[in-house]
């Protein structure tokens, strides 16, 4: 008779029931573990003959054979030792009948220390909806677990005190929800460390308010660099289930922090230009988060954008369409989510100096364009904002008064963002950005005098139906931190140079 132990896996960044069937047979003593497991899975055998004996058990001289279903699916990872070895101790007598309402998940050491692993929060999940009411797992996960409600989590250090406690000798305690403190003010750089720069810093702060794409173009030295990444400090707080989301694809990548497990700020990514397309959609033999996924609900900075190689620019069209990455293998389809904020910086030419004052430049007008055209127009066509980043004025740079800070910026970006999700309440969308077309048409009304410049507008730049769409938005956003109802030709003229910066001219 097989004994069975309820355990969870992952599949991308969502979790799923993994049932650990344990039987005992007769002949020569073998260790069998089935099911599509991988090497770190067969390799549990070796872990959990050694941490059978921490705790004075016999290992079964017998026919052992695991499977762990369902059998389809591969399983990866070191989290199957715990119940592996638990289900091994209760087919040989060692532990009474398993809860069959609770779930097992840890790696074993040698000694029998349960060591933490990755995807915990993802896995909670996926056992709440498979009603599961108690996990087990290493004591350096719990944290992260207890976000999840509905859910009691018991912390096991090693596996000595699970032991203790299943056979009631010494009883465990679920875990206390953790309790997330509040986030600093600022994070990182301020943007009062800013000189000048003022037209771009008001740009960042519509991108901030309404979450949307924004191109900066300019010459080096002139802070592109600098102002996107204090861009953090000013991005508005994100609700608990948007922390839960972003958290759950951090937790599968490894890189919460076990104490403190929940995001409270959006994340942040700059990957080097020289990552690979699936390093940043995220792909493989078995498919886990890449940057796009990573900065979900967030923001994701490409510098030097023309240096990036061209498919892996085009690869991020579907994620800021459609708000995640499809990827198919043979095993079958995954989704991840990357409903992100772009920021992106470049150069006007290889040299960088075109248009520069000191006109230094010596690029040709071959050599311009074609350093431009390493951009896609498709590509630019999904960025709603495009500002010119000029060089510093040598007055601006002698801090003669001080800057707008971070925190004052970040108040009015808020409130914008306050306005957006009650516009939005009851509906996935969180920020303007991401409305749909039938949003636009209710919430971006425009009176005679904006509709006419918009037609001038529409016709003059050549603009397309998206860009037409993500004008309107921007314009919304750019209404919200104004705390109009309405927008204005005001708020669509601002919109709208957003979209006539030179370098357009020659893709």
């Amino acid at each position: 008779m097989a004994v069975i132990v309820r355990s969870l896996g992952l599949r991308g960044i969502n979790g799923y029931e993994v049932t650990v069937e344990c039987a005992l047979s007769g002949g020569l003593p073998a260790f069998d573990i089935v099911g599509l497991p991988d090497a770190a899975v067969k390799e549990s055998r070796e872990r959990v003959r050694s941490a059978i004996r921490s705790v004075g058990a016999r290992f079964p001289l017998s026919r052992v054979t695991i499977n762990l279903a369902p059998a389809a699916l591969r399983k990866e990872g070191t989290l199957y030792d715990l119940p592996i070895l638990l289900g091994l101790m209760a087919a040989g007598g060692e532990l009474p009948a398993l809860d069959p309402a609770a779930a097992f998940i840890g790696e074993l050491s040698l000694t029998g220390a349960l060591r933490p692993i990755n995807g915990v929060l993802s896995m909670a999940l996926a056992a709440v909806r498979a009603g599961i009411s108690s996990l087990y797992l290493p004591a350096a996960n719990a944290a992260e677990a207890t976000l999840v409600e509905g859910l009691a989590v018991y912390p096991v250090p090693d596996l000595l005190t699970l032991y203790d406690h299943l056979t009631g000798r010494v009883p465990l305690s679920p875990a206390k929800p953790w309790t997330p403190q509040a986030a600093p003010e600022v994070l990182g750089p301020d943007f009062s460390e800013v000189m000048g720069q003022e037209n771009v810093k008001r740009a960042l702060e519509v991108a901030a308010a309404g979450q949307h794409n924004i191109l900066l173009v300019g010459s080096p030295g002139s802070g592109k660099s600098m102002l996107a990444r204090r861009l953090p400090s000013i991005l508005p707080d994100m609700t608990n289930q948007e922390a839960l989301e972003a958290t759950e694809v951090w937790s599968v990548a490894g890189l919460t922090d076990k104490e403190h497990p929940l995001l409270l700020r959006r994340p942040f990514r700059a990957p080097h230009h020289t990552l690979s397309a699936a390093a940043m959609v995220g792909g493989g033999s078995q498919p886990g988060p890449g940057e796009v996924s990573l900065a979900h609900h967030g923001v994701l900075f490409l510098d030097e954008l023309p240096e990036f190689q061209r498919p892996v620019l085009e690869v991020l069209r579907q994620p800021i369409e459609e708000g995640e990455v499809t990827i198919t293998r043979v095993a079958g389809t995954i989704r991840l989510p990357s409903r992100f904020m772009l920021v992106c910086a470049m150069n006007p030419c290889p040299c960088g100096w075109h248009g520069h004052p000191s006109g230094r430049c010596r690029c040709s007008a071959h050599q311009v364009a074609g350093y431009a055209r390493r951009i896609s127009g498709p590509m630019l066509d999904r960025m709603d904002i495009h500002v010119e980043v000029p060089a510093v004025e040598f007055d601006a740079m002698r801090r003669r008064t001080t800057p707008e800070s971070s925190a004052v910026v970040r108040e009015r970006v808020n409130a914008a963002r306050g306005r957006q999700l009650a516009r939005f309440q009851g509906t996935p969308v969180t920020c303007n950005a991401h409305m749909t077309p039938e949003m636009v048409g209710r919430f971006c009304t425009l009176d005679d005098t904006s509709e006419d410049l918009l037609r001038k507008a529409f016709d003059n730049l050549g603009l397309t139906a998206r860009s037409h769409d993500r004008i309107l938005r921007v314009a919304r956003t750019i209404a919200d931190l104004d705390g109009a109802e309405q927008i204005s030709p005001v708020h669509l003229a601002e919109a709208l140079q957003y979209r006539n910066v030179d370098i357009l001219k020659d893709v």
